[in-house]
């Protein structure tokens, strides 16, 4: 769902209760497309987010605790300079216009008051986060407009700040509930009443226009022309109804989840719609609900963004991976007719007294078939029989050596193959920069990523993932091929028991045993939890392997994270994550 005008007029309110002429501490910008804004008071400090993301746009005081770049961008760096110290005077939402405005007072370099403004315009892909000065002009954005991207609204540094283009809807804030009934039984063709209702009505979301439908024909489909008397006094009292909640700001967060537990609306007052299809969460303010409906979707778009180059490297290396062994086993299959040189060649040795001189081909008995069956052999006419034996010798010994030599290129194809589906699980996994910084070095030292030459100061190894069974047996899940190598090979004991998907790339998992016997619900956890952690986390059932540690080892030069190993049991289990 997008964040409509009547909910972001909640958020409003509890901006303005909390933050209000508090001090701007510090600044982040964690993300391109977002900013946070702590803010101090007596009281304590509070983290204001404002994210222009496309599939989450919105701003709300959170509980999310930035991981920011070692170099903050320029856009940070300004705001550092200019909204440091200063207070948040107003924040203004134009009628239910999907945008809120923070003013905020504060001094320049000569030490003068000045006010200062941070426009948050909430427009899913258009949305945006301006700079604006006490005049009305732009100091910056997160997101330029220039001449090349629109032609109607420009966004850049030193021009007059417009307000988003109004579209001609009706705001209940100065409309009545009649004057409302009144445009939708005027429009020009006959539709469902939720979509009636969206079309005239600003600031209302698809899940506001649905319900007041579905509580008008009490379940039933109702048209925009078929508003008769029952309809119409039915309409009239629930639109008074949302309409007196929005303008009070007396709404409740509501938060919609399926049967999986997965967010999928969110509300301000409570609906009806779903009937007993879906769960209802009732948050204790509006800024909770949205931190809990983004924070997972936020959290895999930030790593997304800050991997981007990584998975394009992987995934082009992998690909040019599968294209080497698809031709090198093509090459192999030609390889396979050199017992047929080696046959020519023999059997050409063996007649050349019956070859002459000059011969284009030959057509001799096959002493290799029971019935001596006869074969036509190819010559080139400008060498001697002899010769000819010689070429195709020379062409067996040729295609011998090239499939020796082939064999072991897919080996060690098929290998880094293995190694790079690996390093992809990972990334797919990394929850924190640090996570991506230890799978960028390792890529650095493989040999994919070129140095930069300057040695930078290597911080430790993350350690691993830990949980702990109900019988009390700690559980160690490696976070990358570094850490699965030294979880293995360095931190567990040669009795503890390890764990890993079956011929799929995935963590190491380990259980501490400490001398005891794990029982068979641990074995169980364990299993689930390295399932979960490989690339085929999202599957139905899935082969876990496992041995002790003693049985595990690692070859002579191989990449990080490679093992072998024997002694194994397979279960077959449903990934589980157990956080």
């Amino acid at each position: 769902m997008a964040l409509d005008g009547a909910f972001l007029r909640h958020i409003k309110k509890e901006i303005e209760e909390k933050l209000l002429n508090t001090k701007v501490d510090k600044i982040y910008q964690p993300s391109k497309d977002e900013i946070i804004l702590s803010m101090r008071s007596r009281e304590g400090t509070n983290r204001l987010l404002l994210s222009a993301r496309a599939n989450s746009p919105r701003i709300n005081i959170t509980s999310y605790a930035p991981e920011n770049p070692k170099v903050p961008p320029m856009l940070c760096m300004l705001l550092r300079k200019r909204l440091s110290g200063a207070r948040l005077r107003a924040v203004r939402q134009p009628e239910l216009e999907r945008l809120l405005m923070l003013d905020f007072e504060g001094t320049n370099e000569l030490g003068d008051t000045v006010m200062m403004t941070l426009a948050v315009e909430i427009m899913g892909q258009y949305s945006n986060i301006i700079f604006i000065d006490g005049n009305g002009n732009i100091i910056d954005a997160v997101k330029r407009v220039d001449a090349t991207m629109s032609s109607q609204r420009l966004v850049l540094p030193g021009m007059k700040y417009e307000m988003p283009p109004k579209q001609n809807k009706l705001c209940v804030l100065e409309t009545d509930a009649d004057e409302i009934v009144k445009a939708v039984e005027l429009l020009p063709k006959n539709q469902p009443l939720s979509k009636a209702l969206l079309s005239v009505l600003q600031g209302f979301s698809p899940i506001i226009c649905r319900e007041l439908e579905y509580l008008t024909g009490r379940g039933a489909d109702v048209f925009s022309h078929e508003l008769n008397d029952e309809f119409r006094t039915r309409l009239l009292y629930f639109l008074k109804r949302t309409i007196n909640t929005i303008r009070d700001c007396s709404g409740k967060p509501y938060i919609i989840i399926d049967q999986s537990k997965k967010p999928i609306d969110f509300t301000f007052e409570d609906i009806s719609q779903y009937g007993s299809g879906r769960a209802f969460n009732e948050t204790e303010t509006f800024c909770e609900l949205l931190d809990r409906y983004y924070s997972k979707r936020d959290s895999m778009e930030r790593m997304r963004s800050k991997s981007d180059d990584l998975n394009k490297l992987l995934s082009n290396t992998a690909s040019r991976l599968l294209k080497k062994i698809y031709v090198q086993n093509d090459e192999l299959k030609a390889c396979s007719d050199r017992e047929h040189y080696r046959i020519c060649g023999d059997l050409i040795q063996a007649n050349l007294y019956r070859i002459p001189k000059g011969a284009s081909e030959c057509e001799v008995e096959n002493f290799y078939d029971e019935n001596l069956a006869k074969i036509k052999i190819k010559l080139n006419p400008a060498l001697s029989a002899a010769a000819n034996s010689q070429k195709y010798y020379k062409n067996y010994q040729k295609a011998k050596t090239a499939e020796q030599m082939l064999k072991i290129q897919i080996q060690k194809a098929e290998e880094e193959l293995d190694y790079v589906s690996s390093v992809l699980d990972s990334l797919s996994r990394a929850e924190s920069e640090r996570e991506l910084a230890e799978i960028r070095l390792e890529l650095v030292e493989q040999g994919y990523i070129k140095s930069k030459g300057k040695k930078q100061r290597q911080e430790a190894i993350m350690p691993p993932l830990e949980f702990v069974s109900e019988s009390g047996f700690k559980i160690l899940v490696g976070r990358n091929n570094k850490q699965n190598d030294k979880l293995t090979l360095k931190q567990s004991d040669k009795n503890d028991l390890w764990f890993h998907t079956k011929d799929i790339p995935g963590s190491h998992t380990v259980i501490v045993t400490e001398g005891k016997i794990p029982d068979d619900e641990t074995i169980l956890f364990a299993a689930e939890l390295a399932a979960y952690h490989s690339k085929a986390k999202e599957a139905g059932k899935v082969p876990v392997d496992f041995t002790k540690i003693r049985y595990v080892s690692k070859p002579q030069g191989s990449k990080p994270g490679m093992v072998i190993y024997t002694n194994q049991q397979t279960i077959f289990v449903a990934p589980k994550n157990h956080q």
